[in-house]
């Protein structure tokens, strides 16, 4: 070992021990570090649980709710729960449905006479038409020949029956003077009156002719929306050609809402309805005009017909949505966090005298936007927990805090 050198070398050094205390200085320094930090975690967690048990509350409610019960004012162990008393609101009960929309009443129209080559289609769909307008025209050249024999057949017919008069005029005057006999005279009056038959039958024959010419234009039984065009010029129609146009008798539409079984026997015939087409966000407000007297046995629901008035946005064949008003009722309306449920039913927990959590049972009735409506268990006047309730056993002392007092809508 060199003392005079003035340095140590790293051998020198470890047999000191310089590395030794080096590496216990680097441990104390981590230990105190870490030292500082878990002090610096313990004050954040007290001054966090400080803030909050310090944080404002409705402490002011809960010493006047306590007050008016009588237990646990002081108490500051005693969980609080926020409480309401619904009272009761009027409830529109309210069924959704589905359905397919349609022309209330579709007429099909198709040949009525003996057919033919279309010549002119005279309508498009969505265009109106008036009861008896022409949606098509055949072609009707023959027919139009055959009118004229007829016509010309009328007047060969009422040219022998003017001869036919005349020559019995001059025989009645003869059969006067004792010139002619009374069979002759017979005979000239039975010519005329066959004359005067012929022209007869002739004019009917010309009139079945035009009745015929003129069935061979399509015509609109009734006045409406064309829906469907099902031919084009040039077309050989026929009796058995089917049908040709589909016409909406008035424009009016419906929607067929498939109702389940228990919602479609408290359904009247007249209940409003308010009906969205799919890819629209306008309501269009109706009637149930027809209710279904049969259940489909597969799906177990029955059609509720919706009349509706005519819209461009209303598409025979179109899916809708309808929300069906059923009537109306006065029910308790509480928030669905405050109603409960477990293998035993729906409960809720209702606030006594004493400030104790009593659970009570209640039927629920219509789930709305606005709430969910209790049809049987409560009468609106009790002190009913909002929300918590799942921590709340039968027999807990609560500190009640009422909610604020808000206006509660009508559920829809």
């Amino acid at each position: 070992m060199n003392f005079e050198s003035g340095t140590i070398t790293p051998a020198a050094a470890d047999d000191w021990g310089f590395e030794t205390d080096t590496r216990n200085q680097s441990r104390r320094r981590w230990i105190i570090i870490g030292a500082v930090i878990a002090l610096l975690l313990v004050l954040i967690v007290a001054w966090m649980s400080f803030s909050g048990g310090s944080e404002p509350t409705k402490a002011g409610a809960a010493t006047a709710e306590n007050a008016k019960g009588g237990a646990g004012g002081g108490d500051d162990s005693i969980p609080s729960v926020t409480v309401i008393s619904p009272g009761s609101s009027q409830v529109e009960r309210v069924i959704t449905s589905t359905g397919t929309l349609a022309a209330r009443r579709e007429m099909p129209v198709g040949v009525a006479g003996e057919g033919g080559q279309i010549v002119r289609v005279l309508v498009e769909p969505g265009q109106w038409v008036g009861a008896g307008q022409v949606l098509a025209t055949v072609d009707h050249s023959v027919q139009s020949q055959q009118l004229e024999q007829l016509s010309a057949q009328i007047r060969v017919s009422e040219a022998d029956a003017r001869l036919a008069q005349a020559e019995l005029d001059r025989a009645t005057a003869l059969s006067a003077r004792g010139f002619i006999s009374g069979s002759d005279l017979d005979r000239k009056t039975a010519t005329r009156d066959a004359a005067n038959a012929r022209v007869r039958v002739s004019r009917a024959q010309y009139a079945e002719s035009r009745a015929r010419t003129g069935r061979l234009d399509i015509r609109a039984p009734a006045a409406g929306l064309v829906l469907t065009r099902g031919v084009e010029p040039g077309q050989i129609v026929g009796a058995g050609s089917g049908v040709l146009f589909r016409i909406a008798r008035g424009g009016e539409m419906e929607l067929l809402a498939q109702v389940s079984e228990t919602d479609l026997a408290v359904i009247a015939r007249g209940a409003s309805a308010t009906v969205t087409p799919v890819g629209s966000a306008n309501g269009f407000t109706g009637q149930i005009w027809q209710i279904s007297p049969v259940i489909d046995p597969q799906s177990r629901q029955g059609t509720a017909r919706i009349a509706l008035a005519y819209s461009a946005a209303l598409r025979p064949g179109g899916f809708a949505e309808a929300r069906i008003v059923a009537g109306a009722s006065r029910s308790p309306l509480l928030p669905e966090s405050a109603v409960l449920n477990d293998d035993a039913g729906n409960y809720v927990y209702v606030i006594d005298a004493q400030n104790k959590a009593q659970r009570r049972a209640v039927t629920i009735g219509q789930v709305t936007n606005a709430g969910v409506t209790i049809s049987a268990g409560l009468s609106g006047q009790e002190r009913i927990v909002v929300s918590a309730g799942a921590f709340l056993s039968p027999g807990d002392v609560v500190r009640p805090v009422r909610a604020p007092a808000t206006a509660t809508p009508a559920a829809r």
